[in-house]
């Protein structure tokens, strides 16, 4: 294998293996962010991007390495502010600082990235993370796809598209129900967890999941040179 292979498969076994981690909380307001457990030890595949013109898959690649470092570092971060959350608090804690920490980390990331991070979900916990229409469709495929018999872990599609005249580079990666997720996204939630949930989500739509159903995903967008 390439150094480049080792360096994306590195990449893509990291980027799941921290979704868990910040799955363990409940999902922060901005939502941009994200990553899940490593139910499978394979990597996520891009699905085929949209057709471009000359360098188009190049860029296309260039792209999809440049989202999910983004992904990466923004679960880096969080799941650091989320470990100490847990060991000092527990998940009540967690969500607390999930919801405070989480947005300033997108921010940041975004910025130094040079594009817009968000989480989105066809049940989301917060206002702000609820899918415009293609992002809903993408999450509507990622479900077709699963039930198809496709690993969540190759859930993720890319291209790009025109947009207010603009190219816009557009990926998203499905998010997996892990085990810890269930903590606060499951159907058997504490009486502590459930009430720190409403009084920072009180529209929550997020619970009831089951370990193995897709929980949202994360979107990165950018508009091309």
């Amino acid at each position: 294998m390439s150094r480049s292979s080792l360096l994306t498969d590195k990449m893509n076994r990291t980027l799941l293996f921290l979704s868990v981690a910040i799955l363990v909380a409940a999902c922060s307001p901005d939502q941009s962010s994200p990553v899940a457990g490593p139910e499978s030890e394979k990597p996520a595949q891009d699905a085929p991007t949209a057709l471009l013109p000359d360098s188009g898959a190049e860029i296309a690649s260039e792209e999809s390495t440049r989202a999910k470092a983004a992904i990466g570092a923004f679960a880096s971060a969080l799941q650091a502010e989320l470990k100490n959350a847990m060991q000092e608090g527990g998940p009540v804690n967690a969500i607390a600082v999930c919801n405070a920490t989480a947005m300033p980390i997108t921010a940041k990331v975004s910025l130094e990235q040079d594009l817009v991070l968000s989480r989105v979900s066809l049940k989301n916990r917060n206002p702000a993370n609820a899918p415009n229409d293609w992002q809903r469709d993408i999450l509507e495929s990622f479900e077709d796809r699963k039930t198809a018999g496709e690993e969540l872990t190759s859930l993720a599609w890319s291209e790009v598209a025109a947009t207010e005249g603009k190219q816009q580079f557009r990926f998203m990666q499905a998010i997996p129900t892990g085990p810890l997720c269930l903590q606060c996204h499951g159907s058997d939630i504490s009486p502590e967890v459930s009430a720190r949930l409403a009084e920072l989500y009180p529209g929550d739509k997020a619970t009831g999941y089951a370990e193995g159903e897709i929980r949202g995903a994360f979107v990165l967008t950018r508009d091309l040179p």
